[in-house]
């Protein structure tokens, strides 16, 4: 294993080392005081030397932009997560995995590169990442997953269950669990939670893309973006880089029909999970959840795209 990742990484450092690259052509660092002289296109921004995440000093314009996508502050996510000293309701713990789910998708909508490919290629990737992606914001604003309630919110103790699929289903639960918290022990900031949603996202397992190729390129483009901000920003933790890199293949291990039941069968019913993506894509800064059962919510979910947060 350490081999294949000395390996991997000696592969990604070539390949950040190669300047000719179209994609580091036009994102170069920020630091550096440069910016690309070409058109941007949708979700394309030109960054200036200012950057509101003063926290970390070393941000490449790839980063920024990435950054620049989310939808909201995680800030909000840890404010909405916790009512004082209790556990969350069952209405708010399925409001929350909303927030995230939409965030997911507003966020690809708004980064680089991924408004330029066709429709198909972007409900493609989001189909194969959308659970991925959930895992990572659930980590990064600390979701509370306590058993009990995501429990309810799944529904089963409304319908019955054999106590063998009951003990499957807590299994599927506490792998969630384990990989959201070997997340959060990591520490992972914010551009390095950004720049492994781009991983996950440009991912050239999707069936049926059209470029697997520049799908390929884009995301050998975030790990360089990720290996030079990490080298960088933890210098005295060589192995940084190597760590989370190793922990992506990790989320695919956590059940997509298994997030669906513990967090939007409340709110969809039986609607397949890749319809909500598809529409979403296609709404704009805002989107209301036209499948959700009306006997199970005295109230829609109504989730907005707002830069300063919801």
């Amino acid at each position: 294993m350490d081999h294949m990742l000395v390996s991997s990484l000696e592969g990604i450092t070539e390949f950040c080392q190669n300047k000719s690259c179209y994609l580091c052509r036009h994102t170069h660092p920020v630091q550096r005081g440069r910016t690309s002289n070409s058109q941007t296109s949708p979700g394309q921004y030109l960054t200036n030397g200012t950057d509101p995440y003063n926290g970390q000093p070393y941000l490449s314009g790839f980063i920024s932009l990435l950054l620049r996508a989310e939808p909201y502050p995680t800030s909000r996510y840890g404010a909405q997560c916790m009512q004082g000293n209790n556990l969350m309701g069952i209405e708010n713990i399925c409001e929350l995995a909303a927030r995230l789910l939409f965030s997911a998708v507003e966020w690809a909508k708004n980064i680089p590169f991924f408004p330029d490919l066709q429709l198909m290629d972007q409900v493609a990737l989001l189909r194969m990442s959308w659970s991925e992606l959930f895992v990572l914001n659930a980590a990064q604003c600390s979701m509370p997953l306590h058993v009990a309630p995501l429990l309810a919110a799944a529904g089963l103790h409304a319908s019955p269950m054999s106590a063998e699929r009951v003990v499957a289903f807590m299994d599927h639960i506490r792998v969630f669990q384990e990989q959201v918290e070997k997340l959060k022990a990591l520490q992972v900031d914010t551009a390095e939670y950004s720049c492994l949603k781009s991983i996950v996202l440009f991912t050239s397992d999707a069936m049926g893309l059209s470029d697997v190729t520049h799908v390929e390129s884009i995301q050998e483009k975030s790990q360089c973006a990720l290996e030079e901000y990490v080298r960088n920003q933890y210098p005295s933790q060589p192995n940084r880089f190597g760590r989370l890199l190793l922990r992506l293949p990790s989320l695919r291990i956590v059940s997509s029909p298994v997030i669906e039941q513990l967090f939007f069968v409340r709110l969809v019913g039986k609607t397949p999970i890749e319809t909500l993506l598809r529409d979403m894509l296609l709404s704009g800064s805002s989107y209301n959840w036209p499948y959700m059962p009306t006997v199970q919510r005295d109230r829609p979910i109504s989730l907005h795209y707002n830069e300063n947060g919801p």
